[in-house]
Order: structure tokens, then C-alpha cells, then sequence
């Protein structure tokens, strides 16, 4: 069967719906207009950096893109294998606290109490992660157009909207939350609560590397996937600053739900301007882009888990595919693991507290992995001198090694932050909280070491 190519505008609602989205306004907003310090600490140090490495990479060996592809050139097999189980597993923490904001939002059409039953929360994730399974199954490029189409709908109005609402809202000097005096912008660095705001914000960049896994399936791609990448980057930095901001504005903070403060704010903004009867189009709106979001983190590691499969790393079976090149037993297992996880909202005092244990896990195991990425980019600068870079400004000299030092020492900063209990979120206590964190961790890794045993003892047959 043959697979169409992805073109520029489809690639840039691709990349833009796996990253920017309405579920990351709240965690943001919740730390006032200190995000906007944070946000532009997290694009110089992170979200530049990993879009210029991965686009120089991708363009540069377009047959072997992807972080399994890169690691696995720069160190071999089995780091390869570790550094995409990391950005696989990942994804399995990430996916609750995505449909937990599904929850929050669907909640409105039936009673906004239920955003904050943990029971109602956990039994809609496994409904709504099931079907979405059953829509990837059906191959890439159902499942990139479908999920164009839902952040074109879903993502890009709502947040035009809200950021529009918001500027409307400041010019005729209606009573604000947040101040936006110059003090105001920069976080006092002795106060640790202020340095969580790097997590939210770090989790609102993660992904900018995913869509490398399609250079064969992306039309022109040595000119459109740099191209899309820095038109993306753009529009992520905007939207997200004045999404966040929009929410900040006219939410207290003691009041923001991390699964539900877009509505919240929303509904601010409608009942003000007299519009209170858009309120339940607006949230159809959201939980459509939220369901594209889902489909495109859904397409990307579970296809470069398959490479490292191939590699022999999985049995046999995990590499069957479907008749549209999918390989649904990897998809299956995820989802049943994701069912699992999920169970996270039954033993947390609060959503909010569940839903920041697994943002912030997700995000951990996410920026061990991008450690591997810059590292990864650094060794193939040495092992390939000669190679040309195809984007102008990493042909300066050491311009890439800057960009690789600059990734790296944001995701060591995140990582360090990551580790502490969070300040003004109702987690229980905080020994518990970190026992819980800590396990979570090292159950998402451990099964990676038994591949590698495995592997080495017997081999897989493939």
C-alpha cells in the first residue's frame, strides 16, 4: 500500500500539536507572569537547541532519523535502545495527565464537579485511550491527517480566541489577577516554589524530535522539515506565553485546576463579554485538539520503538504490522500499560496532585532521554567531521556543540528541579509523594534491563 507524503502545512500542525497545547496553559498559568522568564529560559536552553540538533540530524541522515537512529550512530545498539525506551515509556506516564485534562473538559457537558472525581477521571481515560488506539491502528497517514485536522480545529481557534479575549480584556482595564511590572517578570530564585514553574514549562516544549521518525514520508523534506521546525518553534513561544498569560490574568491562583483552567478562564472571559452560550462550542473545540494531540503522541515513539525492535531488542511478535504498516502489538501493549498507570488518580489526595506526580515523571524520563540526544549530536560531530550541515547556522564553527551545551544543561537543571515535591500542590505528604516518584521511576526503566539480559542470553528470533 502505498503511504502519501506529508506536506509543509500538514508537517507544521503535526509538529505544533504534538508540543503546543491548551492542556499545558493551566500548569503554566499557575505560576503568574514569572512563566514568561521561564518560557524564554526554556527556548534558549532547550526548545531551540533540540529543534536545531534534530533537524541537522534528520536532514542529514534521513534514512536513519530518530532518536533511537542517532544514539544507536553515536554509541552503539543498546544505548539507542535505551534512549528510545525512554522517550517511549514516557509517553505512557504522559498519557493519563493528557486524558485527565480530557476528563476535566468532557466534565463541563455533564457536571464540572466530576473533573474532580478521581474515579469519574480514571474510567473516561481508559474509554478514550482505547479508541484512540483503535484510530492509529488504521496507519500514519490517517492518523497525521486525522490529527491536522483536530489541532487545526481544536488547538488554533481555541487559543486564538482565548489570547483575543485576553487582549481585549487588558486594553479596556478590566481587574487582573497577575501584575506585569517589570519586577514582576523575574521569579525570586531563593523562593523554590517559583523554580517548578520550569517543570510546567519544560513539559509544554517536550517533543520537538518526533516527527523526525517520517523523513521518509515527508515531501521534500530536506527543505520542508527545518522549515516547518522553526515556523512551529514560533508559533509554540507565542501561543503559549499569551495562552498562559490569558488564564493568569482572570484565574486566581489558589483557584486554577490544572485539568480544567482553560475552561475555567474561558468561562471568565464568555460570561464578561455577555457570550456565556459559546462556552460549551469552545469546549467541544478543546477536547477535539486534545484528541489530535493524543494521536500524534501516540504515532512517533511507538514507531521508533519499532526500529529498535527491529533491531532485535522485542520478541518477534512485537513486530508484526497491519495492512497499513503499523505495528499493533507494540500498540495493544501500550495501551494496556497506559491502563495501568492510569491508576495513579486512585491513590493521589487530589487530581491535582496525580496530575502533577505524572507531569512531572513524564518529564524526567523525557530529559534523561534528550541527555542522550545532545550528547548523541556531539559524538556524530566528531565521528562524521566532513559532514555538511544543511541549516546555515550550524555551519558556524562549534555552533552545534553550543546548541548541544545548552540542551544539555537545561535538561540537567529540569531534571535536578524534578526530583522535589512541588510547593502549593496538594500532594499528601511529601515522603510519600517522592517514594511514589521515585518507584515510578525505576518501574519504567527496570523492564528495559531485562531486554538487554534477554537478548544477550538468548536472543530474540526474529
Amino acid at each position: 500500500m502505498k503511504v502519501k507524503k506529508v506536506g509543509l502545512f500538514v508537517l507544521v500542525l503535526l509538529i505544533t500539536g504534538s508540543i503546543d497545547s491548551v492542556r499545558n496553559l493551566p500548569a503554566t498559568a499557575y505560576f503568574g507572569t514569572t512563566l514568561v522568564f521561564f518560557f524564554i529560559m526554556a527556548a534558549l536552553f532547550f526548545l531551540l537547541p533540540g529543534a536545531f540538533v534534530s533537524a541537522d540530524l534528520a536532514e542529514a541522515f534521513p534514512k536513519q532519523s530518530g532518536i533511537y537512529q542517532w544514539v544507536k550512530m553515536a554509541f552503539g545498539e543498546k544505548t539507542g535502545f535505551l534512549a528510545v525506551w525512554l522517550q517511549w515509556v514516557n509517553t505512557l506516564v504522559w498519557f493519563p495527565t493528557m486524558l485527565a485534562f480530557i476528563g476535566g473538559t468532557f466534565a463541563y457537558f455533564i457536571n464540572p464537579d466530576l473533573a474532580q472525581n478521581n474515579h469519574f477521571i480514571l474510567e473516561l481515560i481508559i474509554t478514550v485511550f482505547w479508541s484512540i488506539t483503535l484510530i492509529n491502528l488504521l496507519g500514519v497517514d490517517v492518523s497525521a491527517r486525522f490529527a491536522s485536522v483536530c489541532t487545526f480545529v481544536g488547538l488554533i481557534i481555541p487559543i486564538t480566541l482565548i489570547i483575543g479575549l485576553a487582549v481585549l480584556w487588558f486594553i479596556k482595564g478590566a481587574p487582573l489577577e497577575v501584575h506585569f511590572t517589570t519586577t514582576d517578570f523575574f521569579p525570586k530564585f531563593t523562593n523554590m516554589g517559583n523554580w517548578f514553574s520550569l517543570t510546567a514549562v519544560m513539559t509544554s516544549c517536550l517533543g520537538i524530535e518526533l516527527t523526525a521518525v517520517h523523513m521518509m514520508n515527508i515531501e521534500d523534506a530536506r527543505r520542508n522539515f527545518p522549515k516547518a521546525m522553526f515556523i512551529s518553534v514560533l508559533v509554540i513561544l507565542v501561543t503559549m506565553i499569551m495562552g498562559s498569560l490569558a488564564i493568569a490574568m482572570v484565574v486566581p491562583v489558589k483557584s486554577i485546576e490544572l485539568n480544567q483552567g482553560l475552561i475555567q478562564a474561558m468561562h471568565v472571559f464568555l460570561e464578561a463579554y455577555h457570550l456565556h452560550w459559546l462556552v460549551m462550542p469552545v469546549v467541544a473545540l478543546v477536547l477535539i485538539g486534545s484528541l489530535g494531540e493524543l494521536v500524534n503522541w501516540m504515532i512517533s515513539p511507538t514507531r521508533g520503538l519499532a526500529q529498535a525492535a527491529a533491531d532485535s531488542f522485542l520478541p518477534a511478535f512485537m513486530l508484526k504490522v497491519n495492512r497499513y504498516g503499523v505495528a499493533y502489538n507494540i500498540a495493544i501493549l501500550q495501551a494496556l500499560v497506559v491502563t495501568g498507570v492510569a491508576l495513579a488518580f486512585l491513590y493521589m489526595p487530589s487530581v491535582n496532585g496525580s496530575y502533577w506526580l505524572l507531569t512531572a515523571l513524564s518529564t524526567q524520563l523525557y530529559m534523561f532521554m534528550y541527555v542522550f540526544l545532545f550528547i548523541a549530536a556531539i559524538k556524530i560531530k566528531h565521528k562524521f567531521p566532513e559532514r555538511p550541515h544543511i541549516i546555515r547556522f550550524l555551519r558556524i564553527k562549534n555552533a552545534l556543540y553550543v546548541m548541544a551545551i545548552m540542551g544539555l544543561l537545561g535538561c540537567l537543571l529540569t531534571i535536578y528541579i524534578g526530583f522535589l515535591p512541588p510547593v502549593g500542590i496538594n500532594i499528601g505528604s511529601p515522603v510519600r509523594y517522592e517514594a511514589v516518584f521515585i518507584t515510578g521511576m525505576c518501574v519504567m526503566v527496570i523492564p528495559c534491563l531485562f531486554f538487554y539480559v534477554y537478548r544477550m542470553k538468548y536472543g530474540w528470533k526474529h
